[in-house]
Protein backbone atom coordinates (compact mmCIF):
# COMPACT_ATOMS: atom_id res chain seq x y z
CA UNK A 1 0.00 0.00 0.00
CA UNK A 2 1.19 3.52 -0.74
CA UNK A 3 2.16 5.88 2.07
CA UNK A 4 -0.84 6.97 4.14
CA UNK A 5 -1.43 10.70 3.73
CA UNK A 6 -4.17 12.61 5.54
CA UNK A 7 -4.97 16.30 5.44
CA UNK A 8 -6.49 18.82 7.80
CA UNK A 9 -8.05 21.46 5.56
CA UNK A 10 -9.79 24.12 7.67
CA UNK A 11 -11.29 27.36 6.43
CA UNK A 12 -9.82 30.38 8.27
CA UNK A 13 -13.09 31.69 9.71
CA UNK A 14 -11.89 32.76 13.15
CA UNK A 15 -12.16 29.89 15.62
CA UNK A 16 -11.75 26.13 15.84
CA UNK A 17 -15.04 24.30 16.22
CA UNK A 18 -14.93 21.26 18.53
CA UNK A 19 -16.01 18.96 15.70
CA UNK A 20 -13.38 20.47 13.43
CA UNK A 21 -10.67 19.87 16.02
CA UNK A 22 -11.76 16.25 16.47
CA UNK A 23 -11.49 15.76 12.70
CA UNK A 24 -7.96 17.17 12.81
CA UNK A 25 -7.09 14.84 15.70
CA UNK A 26 -8.38 11.73 13.91
CA UNK A 27 -6.62 12.75 10.68
CA UNK A 28 -3.40 13.22 12.65
CA UNK A 29 -3.77 9.88 14.44
CA UNK A 30 -4.55 7.94 11.25
CA UNK A 31 -1.35 9.32 9.73
CA UNK A 32 0.78 8.64 12.81
CA UNK A 33 -0.49 5.14 13.58
CA UNK A 34 0.30 4.17 9.96
CA UNK A 35 3.66 5.93 9.82
CA UNK A 36 2.30 8.35 7.22
CA UNK A 37 2.13 12.10 6.63
CA UNK A 38 -0.25 14.66 8.15
CA UNK A 39 -0.77 17.63 5.83
CA UNK A 40 -2.15 21.08 6.68
CA UNK A 41 -3.96 22.86 3.85
CA UNK A 42 -5.78 26.18 4.21
CA UNK A 43 -9.05 26.25 2.26
CA UNK A 44 -9.79 29.94 1.72
CA UNK A 45 -11.71 29.89 -1.54
CA UNK A 46 -14.78 31.43 0.15
CA UNK A 47 -13.24 34.89 0.36
CA UNK A 48 -16.31 36.47 1.99
CA UNK A 49 -15.98 34.34 5.15
CA UNK A 50 -12.28 34.95 5.80
CA UNK A 51 -11.34 36.41 9.19
CA UNK A 52 -8.07 38.23 9.75
CA UNK A 53 -5.74 36.32 12.07
CA UNK A 54 -7.67 33.06 11.69
CA UNK A 55 -4.75 31.23 10.07
CA UNK A 56 -2.63 32.03 13.13
CA UNK A 57 -5.40 30.51 15.29
CA UNK A 58 -5.09 27.30 13.26
CA UNK A 59 -1.30 27.17 13.68
CA UNK A 60 -1.54 27.93 17.38
CA UNK A 61 -4.22 25.30 17.98
CA UNK A 62 -2.29 22.51 16.25
CA UNK A 63 0.87 23.51 18.11
CA UNK A 64 -0.87 23.60 21.50
CA UNK A 65 -2.40 20.18 20.89
CA UNK A 66 0.92 18.68 19.85
CA UNK A 67 -0.33 17.79 16.37
CA UNK A 68 2.72 18.70 14.31
CA UNK A 69 1.97 18.68 10.59
CA UNK A 70 4.53 17.31 8.14
CA UNK A 71 3.66 19.67 5.27
CA UNK A 72 1.84 22.99 5.21
CA UNK A 73 1.91 26.68 4.31
CA UNK A 74 4.38 27.54 7.07
CA UNK A 75 6.86 24.71 6.50
CA UNK A 76 6.35 23.91 2.82
CA UNK A 77 6.52 20.48 1.25
CA UNK A 78 6.59 18.70 -2.10
CA UNK A 79 3.06 19.77 -3.06
CA UNK A 80 3.26 23.49 -2.22
CA UNK A 81 1.55 25.88 -2.15
CA UNK A 82 -0.76 24.68 0.63
CA UNK A 83 -3.15 27.65 0.55
CA UNK A 84 -5.98 27.31 -1.95
CA UNK A 85 -6.10 30.99 -2.88
CA UNK A 86 -2.44 30.65 -3.91
CA UNK A 87 -3.43 27.70 -6.10
CA UNK A 88 -6.23 29.61 -7.85
CA UNK A 89 -4.82 29.05 -11.34
CA UNK A 90 -4.65 25.29 -10.72
CA UNK A 91 -8.36 24.57 -10.88
CA UNK A 92 -9.73 26.18 -14.07
CA UNK A 93 -7.75 23.92 -16.45
CA UNK A 94 -9.20 20.85 -14.71
CA UNK A 95 -12.71 22.28 -14.97
CA UNK A 96 -12.16 22.99 -18.66
CA UNK A 97 -10.96 19.42 -19.11
CA UNK A 98 -14.29 18.24 -17.68
CA UNK A 99 -16.10 20.53 -20.13
CA UNK A 100 -14.09 19.03 -22.99
CA UNK A 101 -14.95 15.47 -21.95
CA UNK A 102 -18.65 16.26 -21.42
CA UNK A 103 -18.67 16.04 -17.61
CA UNK A 104 -19.18 19.78 -17.08
CA UNK A 105 -20.54 22.83 -18.91
CA UNK A 106 -20.46 26.64 -18.93
CA UNK A 107 -23.41 28.40 -17.32
CA UNK A 108 -24.05 32.07 -18.14
CA UNK A 109 -27.29 32.47 -16.17
CA UNK A 110 -27.59 35.81 -14.40
CA UNK A 111 -28.21 36.17 -10.69
CA UNK A 112 -31.65 37.59 -11.52
CA UNK A 113 -32.62 34.50 -13.52
CA UNK A 114 -31.42 32.13 -10.79
CA UNK A 115 -33.24 34.14 -8.11
CA UNK A 116 -36.43 33.98 -10.17
CA UNK A 117 -36.01 30.22 -10.60
CA UNK A 118 -35.46 29.82 -6.86
CA UNK A 119 -38.57 31.89 -6.10
CA UNK A 120 -40.62 29.83 -8.55
CA UNK A 121 -39.52 26.59 -6.87
CA UNK A 122 -40.36 27.97 -3.43
CA UNK A 123 -43.81 29.13 -4.53
CA UNK A 124 -44.53 25.63 -5.85
CA UNK A 125 -43.17 23.97 -2.71
CA UNK A 126 -40.32 22.32 -4.61
CA UNK A 127 -36.66 21.96 -3.63
CA UNK A 128 -34.59 24.39 -5.68
CA UNK A 129 -32.26 22.91 -8.26
CA UNK A 130 -30.75 24.37 -11.38
CA UNK A 131 -32.84 23.65 -14.49
CA UNK A 132 -29.87 23.05 -16.85
CA UNK A 133 -30.83 26.05 -18.95
CA UNK A 134 -27.27 26.38 -20.25
CA UNK A 135 -26.54 22.69 -20.74
CA UNK A 136 -27.54 22.65 -24.40
CA UNK A 137 -26.08 25.97 -25.52
CA UNK A 138 -24.58 25.83 -29.04
CA UNK A 139 -20.78 25.93 -29.09
CA UNK A 140 -20.87 29.14 -31.14
CA UNK A 141 -22.91 30.91 -28.47
CA UNK A 142 -20.59 29.67 -25.73
CA UNK A 143 -17.53 30.95 -27.61
CA UNK A 144 -19.19 34.31 -28.27
CA UNK A 145 -20.12 34.70 -24.60
CA UNK A 146 -16.59 33.86 -23.49
CA UNK A 147 -15.00 36.26 -25.96
CA UNK A 148 -17.40 39.02 -24.87
CA UNK A 149 -16.29 38.49 -21.27
CA UNK A 150 -19.75 37.48 -20.09
CA UNK A 151 -19.65 36.23 -16.49
CA UNK A 152 -19.98 32.47 -16.13
CA UNK A 153 -19.67 29.54 -13.79
CA UNK A 154 -18.74 25.98 -14.70
CA UNK A 155 -21.18 23.32 -13.51
CA UNK A 156 -20.66 19.60 -13.10
CA UNK A 157 -22.95 17.57 -15.35
CA UNK A 158 -24.54 14.88 -13.22
CA UNK A 159 -25.84 11.64 -14.75
CA UNK A 160 -29.64 11.45 -14.92
CA UNK A 161 -29.94 7.73 -14.42
CA UNK A 162 -28.51 4.98 -12.27
CA UNK A 163 -26.88 5.21 -8.88
CA UNK A 164 -23.51 6.16 -7.49
CA UNK A 165 -22.19 3.89 -4.75
CA UNK A 166 -19.25 4.61 -2.51
CA UNK A 167 -17.70 2.86 0.45
CA UNK A 168 -17.03 4.53 3.76
CA UNK A 169 -14.89 2.91 6.47
CA UNK A 170 -17.39 3.85 9.18
CA UNK A 171 -20.76 3.69 7.41
CA UNK A 172 -20.08 0.97 4.83
CA UNK A 173 -21.52 1.01 1.29
CA UNK A 174 -23.85 3.90 0.52
CA UNK A 175 -25.79 4.33 -2.74
CA UNK A 176 -27.43 7.50 -4.02
CA UNK A 177 -29.76 7.94 -6.98
CA UNK A 178 -28.02 10.11 -9.54
CA UNK A 179 -31.34 11.82 -10.29
CA UNK A 180 -31.11 13.39 -6.81
CA UNK A 181 -27.80 15.10 -7.57
CA UNK A 182 -27.85 18.73 -8.70
CA UNK A 183 -25.39 20.10 -11.25
CA UNK A 184 -23.11 21.69 -8.67
CA UNK A 185 -20.90 24.66 -9.46
CA UNK A 186 -17.20 23.85 -9.84
CA UNK A 187 -15.80 27.27 -10.74
CA UNK A 188 -17.52 30.40 -9.41
CA UNK A 189 -17.96 33.65 -11.31
CA UNK A 190 -15.03 35.20 -9.42
CA UNK A 191 -12.74 32.53 -10.82
CA UNK A 192 -12.34 30.71 -7.53
CA UNK A 193 -13.24 27.04 -7.27
CA UNK A 194 -15.99 25.90 -4.95
CA UNK A 195 -15.04 23.92 -1.88
CA UNK A 196 -16.43 20.72 -3.40
CA UNK A 197 -14.25 21.03 -6.50
CA UNK A 198 -11.05 22.40 -5.01
CA UNK A 199 -10.75 19.74 -2.32
CA UNK A 200 -11.06 16.92 -4.89
CA UNK A 201 -8.39 18.44 -7.12
CA UNK A 202 -6.05 19.20 -4.22
CA UNK A 203 -6.56 15.84 -2.54
CA UNK A 204 -5.55 14.13 -5.77
CA UNK A 205 -2.61 16.42 -6.54
CA UNK A 206 -1.33 16.11 -2.94
CA UNK A 207 -1.67 12.30 -3.01
CA UNK A 208 -4.10 12.24 -0.08
CA UNK A 209 -5.04 8.63 0.65
CA UNK A 210 -7.57 9.09 3.48
CA UNK A 211 -10.26 11.79 3.51
CA UNK A 212 -11.61 12.29 7.04
CA UNK A 213 -14.58 14.57 7.64
CA UNK A 214 -17.92 14.85 9.44
CA UNK A 215 -20.87 12.64 8.48
CA UNK A 216 -22.72 15.77 7.29
CA UNK A 217 -20.57 15.44 4.13
CA UNK A 218 -21.82 11.93 3.34
CA UNK A 219 -24.36 13.37 0.88
CA UNK A 220 -21.55 15.12 -1.02
CA UNK A 221 -19.39 12.02 -1.43
CA UNK A 222 -21.19 10.81 -4.62
CA UNK A 223 -20.41 14.15 -6.28
CA UNK A 224 -16.74 13.73 -5.36
CA UNK A 225 -16.72 10.15 -6.66
CA UNK A 226 -18.18 11.23 -10.00
CA UNK A 227 -15.37 13.79 -10.30
CA UNK A 228 -12.73 11.17 -9.51
CA UNK A 229 -14.31 8.84 -12.07
CA UNK A 230 -14.48 11.59 -14.69
CA UNK A 231 -10.74 12.21 -14.36
CA UNK A 232 -9.92 8.50 -14.07
CA UNK A 233 -8.36 9.02 -10.65
CA UNK A 234 -8.24 6.63 -7.70
CA UNK A 235 -10.85 7.39 -5.05
CA UNK A 236 -9.36 7.93 -1.56
CA UNK A 237 -10.43 6.03 1.54
CA UNK A 238 -13.44 7.82 3.06
CA UNK A 239 -13.72 8.09 6.85
CA UNK A 240 -16.88 9.98 7.82
CA UNK A 241 -17.15 10.80 11.50
CA UNK A 242 -20.32 10.76 13.62
CA UNK A 243 -21.90 14.08 14.55
CA UNK A 244 -21.08 15.67 17.86
CA UNK A 245 -24.28 16.66 19.62
CA UNK A 246 -25.34 18.21 22.91
CA UNK A 247 -27.07 16.09 25.59
CA UNK A 248 -30.45 17.18 24.19
CA UNK A 249 -29.50 15.80 20.77
CA UNK A 250 -29.03 19.17 19.04
CA UNK A 251 -25.89 19.86 17.04
CA UNK A 252 -22.96 21.71 18.61
CA UNK A 253 -22.90 25.25 17.19
CA UNK A 254 -20.77 28.29 17.97
CA UNK A 255 -23.64 30.49 16.81
CA UNK A 256 -25.78 29.00 19.58
CA UNK A 257 -23.18 29.81 22.20
CA UNK A 258 -21.47 26.42 22.35
CA UNK A 259 -17.80 26.52 23.27
CA UNK A 260 -14.98 26.53 20.74
CA UNK A 261 -11.53 25.14 21.57
CA UNK A 262 -10.29 28.57 22.60
CA UNK A 263 -13.39 29.12 24.78
CA UNK A 264 -12.60 25.91 26.66
CA UNK A 265 -9.01 27.05 27.22
CA UNK A 266 -10.25 30.39 28.55
CA UNK A 267 -12.55 28.52 30.95
CA UNK A 268 -9.53 26.73 32.37
CA UNK A 269 -9.64 23.37 30.64
CA UNK A 270 -6.26 21.79 29.92
CA UNK A 271 -5.25 21.05 26.33
CA UNK A 272 -4.30 17.47 27.23
CA UNK A 273 -7.71 16.82 28.77
CA UNK A 274 -9.56 18.29 25.78
CA UNK A 275 -7.55 16.20 23.31
CA UNK A 276 -8.03 13.04 25.39
CA UNK A 277 -11.78 13.63 25.63
CA UNK A 278 -12.17 14.43 21.92
CA UNK A 279 -10.33 11.23 21.00
CA UNK A 280 -13.02 9.24 22.82
CA UNK A 281 -15.86 11.27 21.32
CA UNK A 282 -16.69 8.81 18.56
CA UNK A 283 -13.87 6.29 19.03
CA UNK A 284 -13.41 3.57 21.64
CA UNK A 285 -10.23 1.69 22.50
CA UNK A 286 -10.12 -2.09 22.80
CA UNK A 287 -9.43 -1.78 26.54
CA UNK A 288 -11.33 0.07 29.28
CA UNK A 289 -8.60 2.69 29.49
CA UNK A 290 -9.89 6.27 29.43
CA UNK A 291 -6.82 8.42 30.05
CA UNK A 292 -4.50 8.61 27.04
CA UNK A 293 -1.57 10.82 26.20
CA UNK A 294 -1.29 11.87 22.56
CA UNK A 295 1.74 9.57 22.22
CA UNK A 296 -0.34 6.64 23.47
CA UNK A 297 -3.17 7.45 21.05
CA UNK A 298 -0.66 7.46 18.19
CA UNK A 299 -0.02 3.77 18.91
CA UNK A 300 -3.55 2.43 19.53
CA UNK A 301 -5.94 4.49 17.38
CA UNK A 302 -7.76 2.55 14.65
CA UNK A 303 -10.51 3.62 12.25
CA UNK A 304 -12.43 0.37 12.71
CA UNK A 305 -13.23 1.43 16.30
CA UNK A 306 -15.02 4.63 15.18
CA UNK A 307 -18.74 4.62 15.95
CA UNK A 308 -21.59 5.46 13.56
CA UNK A 309 -23.76 6.91 16.32
CA UNK A 310 -23.74 10.61 17.20
CA UNK A 311 -21.38 11.44 20.05
CA UNK A 312 -22.67 13.46 23.01
CA UNK A 313 -20.42 16.30 24.12
CA UNK A 314 -20.84 16.17 27.89
CA UNK A 315 -19.19 19.08 29.71
CA UNK A 316 -19.50 17.18 32.99
CA UNK A 317 -17.43 14.32 31.57
CA UNK A 318 -14.88 16.79 30.21
CA UNK A 319 -14.61 18.32 33.68
CA UNK A 320 -13.90 14.85 35.05
CA UNK A 321 -11.07 14.37 32.54
CA UNK A 322 -9.70 17.79 33.40
CA UNK A 323 -9.75 17.06 37.13
CA UNK A 324 -7.90 13.78 36.55
CA UNK A 325 -5.16 15.58 34.64
CA UNK A 326 -4.88 18.30 37.28
CA UNK A 327 -4.56 15.78 40.12
CA UNK A 328 -1.88 13.85 38.23
CA UNK A 329 0.32 16.93 37.82
CA UNK A 330 3.48 17.52 39.81
CA UNK A 331 2.70 20.24 42.41
CA UNK A 332 5.25 22.58 40.85
CA UNK A 333 3.68 22.17 37.41
CA UNK A 334 0.20 22.84 38.74
CA UNK A 335 1.49 25.90 40.60
CA UNK A 336 2.89 27.26 37.34
CA UNK A 337 -0.33 26.91 35.35
CA UNK A 338 -2.57 27.93 38.25
CA UNK A 339 -0.56 31.03 39.23
CA UNK A 340 -2.40 33.52 36.97
CA UNK A 341 -5.74 32.28 38.34
CA UNK A 342 -4.49 32.37 41.94
CA UNK A 343 -3.31 35.95 41.51
CA UNK A 344 -6.69 36.85 40.05
CA UNK A 345 -8.36 35.61 43.23
CA UNK A 346 -5.97 37.22 45.75
CA UNK A 347 -6.20 40.79 47.00
CA UNK A 348 -3.52 40.28 49.67
CA UNK A 349 0.09 39.14 49.57
CA UNK A 350 0.15 35.45 50.43
CA UNK A 351 2.46 32.57 49.45
CA UNK A 352 1.09 31.03 46.25
CA UNK A 353 2.81 27.63 46.29
CA UNK A 354 1.00 26.37 49.42
CA UNK A 355 -2.25 27.78 48.00
CA UNK A 356 -1.67 25.74 44.83
CA UNK A 357 -0.94 22.64 46.89
CA UNK A 358 -4.13 23.18 48.87
CA UNK A 359 -6.47 23.65 45.91
CA UNK A 360 -4.94 21.14 43.45
CA UNK A 361 -6.87 18.07 44.69
CA UNK A 362 -10.08 20.11 44.80
CA UNK A 363 -9.94 21.83 41.38
CA UNK A 364 -11.71 20.59 38.25
CA UNK A 365 -11.15 23.59 35.97
CA UNK A 366 -8.75 26.49 36.48
CA UNK A 367 -11.43 29.18 36.26
CA UNK A 368 -12.84 27.91 39.57
CA UNK A 369 -9.71 28.95 41.42
CA UNK A 370 -10.37 32.68 42.02
CA UNK A 371 -13.78 31.90 43.51
CA UNK A 372 -12.21 29.49 45.99
CA UNK A 373 -9.82 32.07 47.44
CA UNK A 374 -12.02 34.97 48.53
CA UNK A 375 -11.92 33.94 52.22
CA UNK A 376 -8.13 34.35 52.21
CA UNK A 377 -8.51 38.06 51.44
CA UNK A 378 -10.88 38.92 54.24
CA UNK A 379 -12.97 37.25 56.92
CA UNK A 380 -16.58 37.90 56.06
CA UNK A 381 -19.33 37.88 58.69
CA UNK A 382 -20.53 34.29 59.10
CA UNK A 383 -23.18 32.33 60.95
CA UNK A 384 -22.06 30.73 64.20
CA UNK A 385 -24.18 27.73 63.25
CA UNK A 386 -21.19 26.55 61.21
CA UNK A 387 -19.42 25.65 64.46
CA UNK A 388 -22.11 23.08 65.19
CA UNK A 389 -21.27 19.80 63.44
CA UNK A 390 -22.89 16.53 64.43
CA UNK A 391 -20.24 14.25 62.90
CA UNK A 392 -17.38 16.24 64.42
CA UNK A 393 -19.25 16.35 67.76
CA UNK A 394 -18.86 20.11 68.01
CA UNK A 395 -21.18 22.74 69.44
CA UNK A 396 -20.83 26.38 70.43
CA UNK A 397 -19.59 25.56 73.93
CA UNK A 398 -16.83 23.09 73.14
CA UNK A 399 -15.83 25.09 70.04
CA UNK A 400 -15.25 28.10 72.32
CA UNK A 401 -13.32 26.01 74.85
CA UNK A 402 -11.08 24.46 72.17
CA UNK A 403 -10.35 27.77 70.42
CA UNK A 404 -9.31 29.29 73.75
CA UNK A 405 -7.01 26.33 74.34
CA UNK A 406 -5.31 26.51 70.94
CA UNK A 407 -4.39 30.23 71.05
CA UNK A 408 -1.43 29.94 73.49
CA UNK A 409 -0.16 26.88 71.62
CA UNK A 410 -0.16 28.79 68.33
CA UNK A 411 1.45 31.81 69.96
CA UNK A 412 4.43 29.68 71.00
CA UNK A 413 5.20 28.36 67.49
CA UNK A 414 8.41 29.95 66.22
CA UNK A 415 8.58 28.46 62.74
CA UNK A 416 5.11 28.72 61.21
CA UNK A 417 5.00 25.69 58.91
CA UNK A 418 2.42 23.05 58.12
CA UNK A 419 4.48 20.45 59.98
CA UNK A 420 4.91 22.55 63.12
CA UNK A 421 1.22 23.48 63.13
CA UNK A 422 0.21 19.86 62.70
CA UNK A 423 2.50 18.63 65.50
CA UNK A 424 1.55 21.36 67.98
CA UNK A 425 -2.23 21.18 67.45
CA UNK A 426 -2.40 17.37 67.55
CA UNK A 427 -0.22 17.29 70.67
CA UNK A 428 -2.78 19.63 72.28
CA UNK A 429 -5.64 17.39 71.12
CA UNK A 430 -3.93 14.44 72.77
CA UNK A 431 -3.47 16.31 76.05
CA UNK A 432 -7.11 17.41 76.05
CA UNK A 433 -8.36 13.91 75.27
CA UNK A 434 -10.63 15.04 72.44
CA UNK A 435 -11.14 13.95 68.83
CA UNK A 436 -9.08 15.65 66.11
CA UNK A 437 -12.20 17.05 64.49
CA UNK A 438 -13.35 18.71 67.72
CA UNK A 439 -10.30 20.97 67.48
CA UNK A 440 -9.76 21.22 63.75
CA UNK A 441 -13.40 21.99 62.84
CA UNK A 442 -13.65 25.09 65.08
CA UNK A 443 -10.20 26.27 63.97
CA UNK A 444 -11.10 25.87 60.28
CA UNK A 445 -14.41 27.66 60.84
CA UNK A 446 -12.73 30.53 62.69
CA UNK A 447 -9.99 31.09 60.10
CA UNK A 448 -12.28 30.76 57.06
CA UNK A 449 -15.82 31.68 58.09
CA UNK A 450 -17.07 29.07 55.62
CA UNK A 451 -18.85 25.72 55.94
CA UNK A 452 -16.85 24.33 53.01
CA UNK A 453 -13.26 25.26 52.16
CA UNK A 454 -10.68 24.13 49.60
CA UNK A 455 -8.33 23.08 52.40
CA UNK A 456 -8.19 22.03 56.01
CA UNK A 457 -7.56 24.10 59.14
CA UNK A 458 -3.80 23.55 59.17
CA UNK A 459 -3.35 24.29 55.45
CA UNK A 460 -5.35 27.51 55.74
CA UNK A 461 -3.55 28.64 58.90
CA UNK A 462 -0.15 28.08 57.31
CA UNK A 463 -1.15 30.15 54.27
CA UNK A 464 -2.67 33.01 56.30
CA UNK A 465 0.37 33.28 58.57
CA UNK A 466 0.62 33.46 62.34
CA UNK A 467 -0.72 36.97 62.96
CA UNK A 468 -3.78 36.69 60.69
CA UNK A 469 -4.62 33.20 61.93
CA UNK A 470 -4.55 34.33 65.57
CA UNK A 471 -6.53 37.47 64.73
CA UNK A 472 -9.30 35.43 63.12
CA UNK A 473 -9.40 32.88 65.94
CA UNK A 474 -9.71 35.67 68.51
CA UNK A 475 -12.65 37.09 66.54
CA UNK A 476 -14.24 33.65 66.69
CA UNK A 477 -13.65 33.44 70.44
CA UNK A 478 -15.19 36.87 70.96
CA UNK A 479 -18.29 36.03 68.95
CA UNK A 480 -18.73 32.60 70.52
CA UNK A 481 -18.33 34.06 74.02
CA UNK A 482 -21.12 36.53 73.37
CA UNK A 483 -23.35 33.82 71.92
CA UNK A 484 -22.77 31.35 74.78
CA UNK A 485 -23.40 34.02 77.44
CA UNK A 486 -26.67 35.01 75.84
Amino acid sequence: MSEVRTRYAPSPTGYIHIGNLRSALYEYLIARVNGGKFVLRIEDTDQERLVEGAVDVIYRTLNLCGMQHDEGPDIGGPYAPYVQSERKNTYLPYAKELVRTGHAYYCFCSKERLDALRGECESEGKTYRYDRHCLGLPQEEIEANLQAGKPYVIRQKMPNEGTTTFHDVVYGAISVDNSDLEDQILIKSDGYPTYNFANVIDDHLMAITHVVRGSEYLSSAPKYNLLYDAFGWEVPVYVHLPLIVKPDGSKISKRKGDASFEDLLEEGFLVEAIVNYLALLGWSPESNQELFTLAELEKVFSVNRISKSPSVFDIVKLRWFNAEYIRAMAPETFHEIALPWIKKGLAVDLPTLPIARMIQPRTEILSEIPGKLGFLNTLEDYSLDIYVHKKMKTNLENSLENLKAVVPVLEEIQHWTEDSLHASILELVGRMGIKNGQMLWPVRTAVSGLPVTPGGAIEIAQILGKDETLRRIRIGIERLTAAVKS
